[in-house]
């Protein structure tokens, strides 16, 4: 019965000092990092400028796993386009300090609104989001109208998620969920990647950026924390009230995406029948960074079709 005991005892016990003794996101880890880093409330926020100074606006929020690095392929079309385009690390995520907290709309609007009063950003903005990132940009959007020039959301969260019953029970049990998560994420995060490092990229590395994340204490947490915080949220009245404000918005999806389930489209087109939707016919979740010059092909013809 010992032995039974001290087995289970290792068993619950290693996922905790793994997480224990990952790398911890510090100065020493940001020495080689590109682009600038903010003090704002809940912590240090990593950011990238691209672009000409004096374009208009374009800021850029990433998804739940994959940090700012994802928009590397889009920075560059929309630098040809004439825009000064911001890209940052979402809180828990590349660069940026990992608090530790709900990560519900609030805790991601407050980082956004902190970076742009930090940046000196007062005008209006064209806000690219994507996955997760596109519930938050529609958050934004829904509060702050005034603010926005157009909305481009690629293969946005907020309409439901595919249901996935493990990840579905790790969201909802407490303290179980939270050992589950630090047990079993790093190995189906790593079948992910490999599953989707066949395609060609926009981003050089991009797949092996990814799975670096996962040496950094606090990165699986972060996830878990979005899981239950903003991906929960249904935006439906966010959508209608963008539409009621005239706000442009462009939607583009990926026929193959097995993230963001296809009804996600026709529930978008009901909530806000103003908005645009284009698909592109092969690609899967990774729209940023496996096919972003088809993503900046629509964006132009969008914005050439409004004059």
């Amino acid at each position: 019965m010992i032995w039974i005991g001290l087995i289970l005892l290792a068993v619950v016990a290693t996922p905790l000092l793994i997480e224990r003794n990952r790398l911890t996101m510090n100065d020493a880890a940001r020495g080689s990092a590109p682009g600038q880093f903010a003090e704002l409330s809940r912590g240090v926020t990593h950011y990238f400028w691209f672009g000409p100074q004096n374009g208009p606006v374009a800021v850029c929020i990433h998804g739940l796993t994959t940090p700012s690095f994802v928009w590397r392929g889009i920075t560059k079309g929309l630098a040809l386009m004439g825009y000064r385009t911001l890209i940052y690390d979402l809180y828990g995520r590349g660069y940026s300090d990992r608090p530790s907290g709900v990560q519900d709309r609030q805790y991601f609007l407050s980082q956004l609104n902190e970076l742009l009063d930090r940046e000196g950003v007062n005008g209006r903005i064209t806000l690219f989001g994507y996955s997760m990132g596109g519930s938050i940009a529609t958050c934004f959007a829904a509060a702050a109208p005034d603010r926005i020039e157009r909305l481009v959301l690629l293969a946005p969260a907020g309409m439901g998620l595919t249901p996935n019953k493990i990840m579905d029970f790790i969201a909802k049990a407490p303290l179980i969920g939270d050992w589950l998560m630090l047990a079993l994420f790093a190995s189906f995060f790593r079948k992910g990647i490999k599953a989707e490092s066949t395609q060609a990229t926009n981003v050089p590395h991009v797949f092996e950026q990814q799975a670096e994340q996962l040496e950094y204490k606090g990165y699986v947490s972060a996830v878990l924390a979005s899981r239950r915080g903003i991906l929960t949220d249904v935006l439906r009245d966010e959508h209608r009230a963008i539409q009621a404000a005239g706000i442009p918005v462009l939607a583009i999806w990926g026929k193959e995406d097995s993230v963001i389930p296809a009804s996600a489209i026709g529930t978008l087109a009901e909530w806000n029948r103003a908005a645009e939707h284009e698909v592109i016919p092969e690609a899967g979740h990774g729209l940023p960074y496996t096919h972003a010059n088809q993503v900046i092909d629509l964006v132009r013809n969008h914005l050439m079709a409004k004059g």
